[in-house]
């Protein structure tokens, strides 16, 4: 039987997390049950990709019942340290739950799972707000949204290690550029030629920009509005660091500012008012983390911008959410603006 079954088997995880967890929680004495919510189930024969919320029911110590929601990312063939260790950075440096701005609290890694157990926060996500139309929700939460990058892109590398190597690269970014080419060439021939350049303009440019300086900003790398959560009317989390890295920080607000534009488009139809948030989230950037934006800048995050359409628009085409018409869209749009005929 596939280990990754044991993730929900609500005895075993009760007594790993009597072993585990009760001592890194000193206001709890003990765990009455645990709720097991399936978010990721992928178990085949021996491999296994799954995301598992525990709704664990803690007595503390003065007698009372608090509910903790408790998750574990883990995969059999991309080990979890990295979240791990990403996550105990940042809660070392100032991301933890005595501040506004905040990260999931790391837990512990299992080796044996490949898998990174965590608390989650609370909260909803800002995408939605954008499907609900809430304009001065999504102001507030984007302009806390330029702080919390803000404050990630300060942040000194010096003791930090390139927690995900593959993924500061946009040629090494899974599943790669060899398997996005060789995919659309057999599928989509008549798209291969566009994709291609498409793909090698925006790997040049940021080949050439990190070839140019030795400098490197920790980087979350996968940022868009459903991993932006707003936990209370000034507390603000984001969420999903596997893939967490060292490179550009100008990738994170290229792929915030595509991925808003893409949303907010889709759910309200409004190029102004997408234009008007996108110039909110990047006011309050440039504010907090107090460096002024020059055109070498401006082409790096068009480049993430860019970068981010492709990569949204292959995932339209070689995902089971299959829509050509909206990747046709994205690309004419990726290739308009680098040139590409």
């Amino acid at each position: 039987m596939n280990k990754a079954h044991q993730l929900f088997d609500d005895q075993f995880i009760l007594k790993t997390y009597r072993k585990k967890i009760l001592k890194k929680l000193p206001k709890m004495k003990g765990i009455k049950k645990i709720e097991i919510l399936a978010h990721k189930k992928n178990i085949w024969e021996i491999t296994y990709h799954v995301v598992v919320e525990y709704k664990t029911h803690f007595l503390t110590k003065s007698g009372r019942e608090k509910i903790i929601s408790i998750f574990c990312s883990a995969h059999s063939s991309e080990p979890r340290r990295n979240v791990y260790d990403g996550l105990k950075f940042l809660w070392s440096h100032g991301f933890n739950n005595r501040h506004y701005l905040v990260a999931p609290q790391p837990l512990f890694y299992s080796k044996y799972f490949r898998g990174t157990f965590y608390i989650g926060v609370k909260g909803t996500d800002l995408y939605y707000f954008i499907r609900e139309k809430k304009p001065e929700d999504i102001e507030k939460i984007v302009a806390r949204t330029a702080k919390w990058f803000a404050k990630l892109h300060k942040l000194s590398v010096a003791e930090a290690y390139n927690f995900n190597k593959d993924n500061s690269r946009i040629k090494t970014v899974k599943p790669g550029l060899k398997f996005i080419f060789e995919k659309i060439k057999k599928e989509y021939p008549e798209l291969y030629e566009k994709y291609q350049a498409a793909y090698n303009i925006v790997n040049k440019n940021e080949t050439f920009f990190l070839s140019s300086t030795r400098k490197r900003w920790i980087v979350h790398g996968d940022a868009h509005p459903e991993n932006i959560i707003k936990m209370s009317g000034n507390k603000l989390a984001i969420i999903d660091f596997t893939d967490l890295c060292l490179s550009d920080f100008a990738r994170d607000l290229g792929s915030f500012l595509q991925q808003l534009d893409f949303k907010i488009m889709h759910r309200i139809g409004d190029a102004a008012y997408a234009e008007k948030v996108k110039k909110i989230f990047l006011d309050n950037y440039f504010k907090n983390v107090k460096i002024k934006i020059n055109d070498d800048l401006k082409k790096r995050i068009a480049n993430y911008y860019n970068w981010t359409a492709l990569r949204t628009s292959t995932y339209f085409l070689l995902s089971h959410y299959f829509n050509k018409e909206r990747a046709e869209k994205l690309l004419k749009k990726v290739c308009a603006d680098l040139n590409i005929s």
